[in-house]
């Protein structure tokens, strides 16, 4: 059987996967990098509004 050359259009599928995959990743760190910064604010397990109502 012959081997066949990879057809133009998988290519062009692969690069808008490769893509999409990167803008999702990106979206997953920033969505994480927000939550830690949220949790990084928390002190003694109380959000900063509950906090300040205690005072």
């Amino acid at each position: 059987m012959a081997i066949h050359p990879e057809h133009e259009l998988h290519a062009r599928r692969r690069g808008r996967n490769l893509g999409l995959g990167l803008v999702l990743g990106a979206f997953v760190a920033l969505i994480f990098g927000l939550s830690l910064v949220k949790i990084s604010h928390l002190r003694e397990g109380k959000l900063p509004a509950a906090a300040e109502a205690q005072k």
